[in-house]
């Protein structure tokens, strides 16, 4: 087992600020996954909302992977729970072709503090005993939403943002406290959705408020000559207490280029933290 996970988001939709090349096709998306199993990827994120890429799955095939799905924000219209959210996960083991999955997180942890926040636990859990789940929890956009959910819910899998820009995880010491709970870690944003990957001169114009950071970024990498491709998975992977680093590729080029980097012993990176959420939630940045 790598600790590398491949996300597919590309595979059901055009995603990331530096995406040239669109959706991922299906004959490339079995090529990648075949790639990935020859590199000991074994495990894939998805989520229901990520458009056609739970589809693409259940048509390319997923033998030998351990999958991790989200549920999509609870409707309004919502008037039995439980018969939601199993319907809701029948409907995507039914779309991967499979009898059951590694994990099953919330994508908006805001759902575990509404009026249904008791009764969507324990609906999560009736998946898990019923052997359809083996793990439940949440992806997170910020550490502050682990503040006042950790202490009373019984997680065993957290997926939160972790790169050189976004590194609350660590300063908030909630990776470490999670690996003392017995939590499983998963990273994603390893890239910030390829915007660390992308030159100087290509940086869109809405993020040059932080042009200071983009110039140490650019330098950094210029005297060190290291791709910024290696930088960013070598910081990530160095975090012994990340169980799976997740990384999305547009395609199998993009895949390659992925593994040969992941090889890198790199130990040093440069000082290009930031805590401005307008920058490091890319959820936000359509306001920018």
């Amino acid at each position: 087992m790598g600790r590398l996970a491949l996300g597919t988001v590309q595979f059901g939709m055009q995603y990331g600020v530096a995406n040239r090349s669109g959706q991922v096709s299906e004959n490339q998306a079995k090529s990648m996954l075949g790639l990935a199993l020859k590199n000991k990827i074994d495990m894939l994120d998805t989520a229901i909302t990520y458009g056609d890429s739970e589809s693409c799955l259940g048509k390319v095939g997923t033998k030998g992977f351990s999958l991790v799905t989200k549920l999509p924000q609870i409707p309004n219209s919502c008037h039995n729970l439980k018969e939601w959210v199993y319907q809701q996960v029948n409907t995507s083991l039914s779309r991967m072709g499979v009898k059951k999955i590694y994990g099953l997180l919330l994508h908006r942890s805001v759902d575990l503090t509404g009026s249904y926040k008791g009764q969507l636990f324990r609906s999560l859990c009736d998946l898990k005993n019923d052997g359809i789940v083996e793990k439940i929890g949440l992806s997170i956009y910020s550490p502050v939403e682990l503040d006042t959910l950790v202490p009373h819910y019984d997680f065993d899998l957290i997926q939160a943002p972790l790169n050189l820009v976004d590194r609350r995880i660590l300063t908030t010491s909630w990776l470490s406290r999670l690996k003392d709970e017995g939590i499983e870690v998963h990273t994603r944003s390893t890239f910030l959705q390829g915007l660390l990957l992308l030159d100087q001169a290509e940086i869109p114009k809405k993020f040059m408020t932080w042009s200071a950071l983009w110039r140490e970024w650019d330098f950094w990498l210029k005297i060190h000559d290291i791709s910024a491709l290696e930088a960013c998975l070598a910081f990530t992977l160095q975090c012994q207490d990340v169980d799976r680093v997740l990384v999305g590729a547009d395609g199998l080029g993009h895949l390659v280029e992925i593994l040969n980097a992941s090889k890198s012993s790199l130990t040093s990176f440069p000082n290009i933290s930031c805590d401005d959420e307008r920058l490091i939630n890319p959820a936000g940045w359509i306001n920018l």
